[in-house]
């Protein structure tokens, strides 16, 4: 999953693909590199954002997803935790929703994935911190609660695919501890889906600035394939392409 900010205040990529024509040259080299999907943004979700109106967000969005979408082959994401954003995104021919509270932010989130048929990335989001809870037995909690959210909206749950969170509502430490505790996701049976592209833990560890995460970001990642996830969202498609197959040859050679 290529990343696709039309944001003037993303932390690693803000205000270089605001206008349309930058972020179609952006889908251009992202599918090049080997993206599968292409997952658009028009809010920063990184702490301290500020916030955008739907309508704002909505205009964002809207100035590229449907060139995107006029590829019959490219598969595109929308990712946002606004219904209203959700169902204009999807209109306008956005098959996934990337929503990165989990359905929990917008009580009409579930509701706006069933009627659009959408697929949708649930995220562990918490919203507040609290270093004291045992992860692996919260993040199991988070998501039961979302497959009865899910099952009462009437979502099938095959368009279920559920993201840890890194980043979201969690310690330092406990952006490792998700990764590690995969195998909770697993056992809910659907697709994972990691991000983990330049974020602060990996600067953090490593003493990088965010165009300087490129290496930490590829060990997460792989790591966290080898722990079953099935989808990665990232910024550098071409680099992660090259280290997947590179994993897949070795795996296949055993």
């Amino acid at each position: 999953m290529g990343i696709l900010n039309v944001t003037p205040d993303s932390f690693s990529d803000g205000g270089q693909f605001l206008n349309p024509r930058a972020a179609m040259a952006q889908v251009e080299a992202l599918d090049a590199d080997g993206a599968d999907i292409i997952d658009v943004g028009g809010e920063s979700t990184r702490p301290g954002a500020a916030e955008v109106s739907a309508e704002d967000e909505i205009e964002r969005v809207l100035s590229v997803i449907p060139g995107l979408c006029a590829s019959s082959s490219r598969i595109v994401s929308i990712d946002t935790s606004k219904a209203e954003v959700a169902r204009a995104a999807a209109a306008a021919g956005a098959v996934i929703i990337n929503d990165v509270w989990g359905m929990t932010r917008d009580a009409g989130m579930a509701q706006a994935v069933a009627e659009t048929e959408s697929a949708v990335v649930v995220t562990y989001n918490r919203g507040d911190i609290q270093p004291d809870i045992n992860i692996a037995d919260d993040m199991r909690d988070f998501f039961a609660n979302a497959f009865a959210m899910v099952a009462a909206a009437g979502i099938p749950r095959e368009h279920v695919i559920l993201d840890p969170g890194v980043g979201f509502g969690k310690t330092w430490q406990q952006n490792f501890d998700v990764l590690a505790r995969l195998d909770v996701l697993m056992d809910f049976g659907v697709p994972v889906l990691v991000g983990v592209s330049r974020k602060s833990f990996i600067g953090r560890l490593l003493d990088r600035e965010v165009q300087d995460r490129l290496i930490g970001t590829l060990a997460a990642g792989l790591a966290s394939v080898q722990r079953g996830a099935t989808i990665l969202r990232v910024h550098d498609v071409r680099e992660h392409a090259d280290a997947l197959k590179m994993l897949k040859a070795i795996d296949e050679a055993g």
